[in-house]
C-alpha cells in the first residue's frame, strides 16, 4: 500500500491525519495519504511566505524554465500518472485519464509561455517632466483549493499560472482524490524540484485545512474550483483578498428545430457522459424544440446503447467509469427519482448498475418529459443523465436558460449560424458553444461564470489567471535628461 505525504518547505511531511484512498471502481484501499490540520496549514503558509520574495525576484524566464521542467516530468510519467488517476478518481484510463494527464502538462507549458509575456506599460503622464511606468507584480502567497472530478487539471489551471506570475502556492486538493495529487507533487518535487516553500501541498478536509489556508492572513490570493456551497464559504473566508472562484453549472444544451440531429446527438453524449457527467461544464438540461423532441430522444437512446460502455475503467473498451463517491451517486438517485415521481419518463437507465465491485457504477440515463420545476432541472446533478425538456420555441429555451441561478456554460444547435449567434449573445452564461457540446472548451481562453450568477467570479484560462494573481504597480519618475543639459524653463518662470 502506498504511503503519501504532505509536502511543505521542500520536505515530505507526515501529517497528523490519515486519509484512506479507496478506488471507486474496485473498492480497494490502495493508499494512505498523510493529511493536515490547521497547524499543518499554518506551517505551509509560513513556508510559502518565506519563499515568496526570492521566487518573485527571479526573472520571468527563470520561472518559465522551472515550469517547463515540471511539464517534462508530467510527460515522462504519463503512464504512471494516468493509471493512478483512474485508480483514485474512477475515470476510464484510455478514454479519459491519458487526456487529463496530457492537459496537465499543457497547463505547465502554457504557464511557462505566458510568464514571459506578462507585460507592463509606459502610459502617458500629464506632465512632460515625468514618466509613468506600470508593471505587474505577484500577489505573494496564493491558496489553491481544487476538486475531485479533474484532480490534476483543475488544480494545475490555478497552480501553474500562480507560480508563473511569481507567487508561491499552498495547494489543498480534494480528500477523495488526494492520492493522485500527492503522487503528482512527489514526482515533481523529486525530478524537477522548485526552491523550498514555492509549492506546498496539504491534503485534508476542506472545512479544516482549506478553510485555514484561505482565511490565513499570510495568503494574499485564493483560487477555488468546486461546488457553489463550498465556494460561498471560501469567498467569505477569503474576504478582502483577490479571489478566483470557478463554481458549479447547470449548463443547458438547446436543440432548435433546424438542428442537425446527428450532430446534436453526438454532442449530447459528450455533454452528459464525459467523466460520467461529473463536470461543471456538463450538459445538465437539454432544451429541445417540440418538432424534433421525439427524434432527438430516440437518437440519443440509440446512440447511448451503441457507444457508451460502462465498465472497469482499466478496460480499454470502457468509455464510462463509476461515479467517484457515494454522495454524488445518492444525488443522482434522488434527482432521477424526483423526475419520475413528477411525471418524467425514463427511456434508458435510471438506476445503479449491478454486477460491479462497488455500488458507484450508474447507468447512462435518458429522461423525457422533464419540466423546469423538477430537481434535476434546478440543481447540478453531476451524473450521467440526459434530461430532455420540450420547449415551444427558441425564445422559451432562452428564457429557461436565463432563469437558472447558474451562468457558467450553454450550447445551442441550429443550422442557422446567425440565429445561433443571436442566442449566444443573449444567453446568461460565461461561455456559449454553437453546434458543440457544453463540455468543449479551450484551456487558454477565458472561462467562468457570468456576474450575478452562482457560478463564480473571475476567469480561468491562460494569461487571465496570471492577471488575476498579479497586480499593477505604478511608478512615477522624472523625465530623463541629457547629461549637462539644464532643465527646461517654463514660460511663466
Amino acid at each position: 500500500m502506498r504511503e503519501l505525504s504532505c509536502y511543505i518547505d521542500g520536505d515530505f511531511v507526515a501529517g497528523p491525519v490519515a486519509l484512506p484512498a479507496t478506488s471507486p471502481s474496485s473498492g480497494e484501499r490502495f493508499a494512505t495519504v498523510a493529511g493536515g490540520d490547521a497547524a499543518t496549514a499554518e506551517a505551509a503558509v509560513a513556508a510559502a511566505r518565506r519563499a515568496a520574495g526570492d521566487w518573485a525576484g527571479l526573472s520571468s524566464f527563470e520561472r518559465a524554465a522551472h515550469l517547463s521542467a515540471l511539464a517534462g516530468v508530467v510527460r515522462r510519467e504519463r503512464q504512471a500518472l494516468a493509471r493512478l488517476l483512474t485508480l483514485d478518481q474512477g475515470k476510464p484510463l484510455v478514454a479519459e485519464a491519458y487526456d487529463e494527464v496530457d492537459e496537465l502538462a499543457l497547463y505547465f507549458e502554457m504557464a511557462a509561455a505566458d510568464a514571459v509575456r506578462l507585460e507592463g506599460s509606459l502610459p502617458a503622464s500629464v506632465s512632460a517632466e515625468r514618466r509613468a511606468l506600470v508593471r505587474r507584480l505577484p500577489l505573494g502567497v496564493v491558496a489553491v483549493v481544487s476538486p475531485w472530478n479533474w484532480p490534476y487539471t483543475m488544480g494545475a489551471e490555478l497552480v501553474a499560472p500562480a507560480l508563473a506570475a511569481g507567487n508561491t502556492v499552498v495547494w489543498v486538493p480534494a480528500p477523495t482524490t488526494s492520492a493522485c495529487t500527492a503522487e503528482l507533487v512527489r514526482l515533481l518535487a523529486t525530478e524537477a524540484p522548485l526552491p523550498p516553500g514555492v509549492l506546498n501541498l496539504v491534503p485534508g478536509e476542506g472545512a479544516v485545512v482549506g478553510a485555514a489556508v484561505v482565511s490565513h492572513p499570510g495568503t494574499d490570493g485564493v483560487g477555488f474550483v468546486g461546488s457553489v456551497a463550498t465556494g460561498r464559504a471560501v469567498a467569505a473566508g477569503a474576504a478582502g483578498k483577490s479571489q478566483l472562484l470557478e463554481l458549479g453549472g447547470n449548463g443547458p444544451m438547446v436543440v432548435l428545430a433546424d438542428a442537425d440531429i446527428e450532430v446534436a446527438t453526438a454532442a449530447a453524449l459528450e455533454a452528459a457522459f464525459l467523466c460520467a457527467g461529473q463536470s461543471c461544464t456538463a450538459g445538465e438540461r437539454f432544451l429541445v424544440e417540440a418538432p424534433v423532441a421525439a427524434a432527438f430522444c430516440e437518437s440519443v437512446v440509440e446512440a447511448t446503447r451503441g457507444r457508451v460502455r460502462l465498465g472497469d475503467p482499466f478496460d480499454p473498451a470502457t468509455t464510462m467509469g463509476p461515479l467517484n463517491n457515494e454522495k454524488t451517486a445518492a444525488k443522482f438517485d434522488r434527482h432521477v427519482a424526483d423526475a419520475i415521481a413528477r411525471g418524467a419518463s425514463c427511456l434508458l437507465g435510471g438506476s445503479r448498475a449491478g454486477g460491479f465491485p462497488t455500488e458507484l457504477y450508474v447507468e447512462a440515463t435518458v429522461l423525457a418529459g422533464v419540466t423546469a420545476e423538477m430537481e434535476i432541472s434546478r440543481e447540478e446533478t453531476f451524473g450521467p443523465v440526459v434530461p430532455v425538456i420540450e420547449v415551444a420555441s427558441a425564445e422559451e429555451a432562452l428564457a429557461l436558460t436565463n432563469s437558472s441561478p447558474f451562468g457558467l456554460t450553454a450550447a445551442v444547435f441550429t443550422e442557422d449560424l446567425e440565429r445561433g449567434l443571436a442566442f449566444a449573445e443573449r444567453a446568461r452564461a460565461g461561455w456559449v458553444n454553437v453546434n458543440a457540446s457544453t463540455n468543449l472548451w479551450e484551456s487558454h481562453l477565458p472561462f467562468g461564470g457570468r456576474a450575478g450568477s452562482s457560478s463564480g467570479r473571475g476567469r480561468v484560462g491562460g494569461r487571465h489567471v496570471l492577471e488575476a494573481f498579479s497586480e499593477p504597480q505604478t511608478i512615477l519618475l522624472p523625465a530623463p535628461r541629457l547629461a549637462g543639459r539644464p532643465p527646461r524653463q517654463r514660460d511663466n518662470e
